[in-house]
Parts: structure tokens; sequence; C-alpha cells
């Protein structure tokens, strides 16, 4: 039987649900048994190949976000939303309450480590952000939500093992779910 590969991405998030996937210690053997992690932003930036599965962490903060979600879509079987801020936004669309340039300029332009005072930082994408902050499913098409803020290692590794044999997850009797 030939190896599945998995792919894990960040968009507009804390990372927190990279850390419960590295909470599932020991077991990420039982995984790679089954499956090759061909793309992880915790240990590489390669380029996204085809893939079965796809964890996605965060939302849609951007255009080169935009860009991206399109590509992973394009390039895995299942898309899978990680962590409430893929779903819903959470933490990262507080900043939808705002008008955008008032978030910028609080959080950049006036910020106290800013010595270029009244200026913004010369980062260019802080020059792409979009209006409003999106969940996955705005853009493209989900298969499959891991909610929680962050998602416990558990339940995590409940997904992947299921979908890695071939068998589709059911959360509705799982008890470590965590809203956040």
């Amino acid at each position: 039987m030939q190896k599945k590969k998995i792919a894990t991405v960040w968009l507009g998030g804390c990372s927190g649900c990279h850390m419960s996937l590295l909470d599932i210690d020991e077991r990420i053997l039982d995984l790679v048994k089954l499956a090759d992690i061909v793309k992880c932003p915790i240990v590489d930036g390669k380029e996204l190949p085809e893939v079965d599965i796809t964890l996605v962490e965060g939302s849609v903060t951007s255009d080169e976000h935009e860009r991206e979600i399109l590509h992973i879509r394009k390039q895995s079987k299942f898309v899978v939303a990680l962590g409430d801020c893929a779903v819903m936004t959470n933490v990262t669309g507080m900043r939808n309450y705002f008008h955008l340039q008032d978030v910028i300029d609080t959080a950049y332009v006036n910020a106290i480590s800013n010595d270029r005072e009244g200026q913004l930082p010369d980062h260019p994408a802080l020059l792409r952000l979009n209006d409003k902050v999106v969940p996955l499913q705005e853009v493209i098409k989900v298969d499959f939500v891991i909610p929680g803020c962050p998602p416990s290692a558990d339940v995590i590794f409940y997904v992947l093992n299921e979908f890695l044999n071939d068998r589709v997850p059911d959360l509705s009797d799982v008890k470590k779910l965590r809203y956040g």
C-alpha cells in the first residue's frame, strides 16, 4: 500500500493549532507509518505538492492567503479546517470590527516599536491585507472541520488516523472538543 501525503499550512492564526498537532507526541509515529508529512510550516517552506489531506490553520487575511488557499484546494483531495480561526475567524477576525486603516495605524504606524515615527514600517505584506478577515469556507470548499481553540491533540490525532485509514471521522461523540 502506498503511503498517503499530508500537508499542514498556517494562514492568519497564532500557531496554537500547530502546537496541538505537535502535542500528538509519539503518536506521530503511528501516523507516519500511513503517511508522509510533505509540507509543514514548523519545519520547512516547501511548495505544496499534490496531497491527500491538508490541515489548514488560520483564516484568510490577505491577498497572499487567498492565492495560497486556492492553490491548497487545487492540490488537496481533502482540506481540513483546523481550529476556530479557520472555521469562523475567531481572534484573527476581531479586526473586522474596525476600519482596516485604523488597525494598521494602531498596530504598526503608532506602535511604540516603530522607529519610523508616524510612518508605516517597511513591510510590504501590510499593504495587501484584505478589508475583512474571512474563514476558509468563504473562499474554498472545506471537506472537514476540526473545531477548537486550539483543538486538542487527541482530536487531531483521531481525525488524521480516521482519514488515513479511509474512514470518515465522527466528532459527534468526542468529549474533548474545545471552543474558544
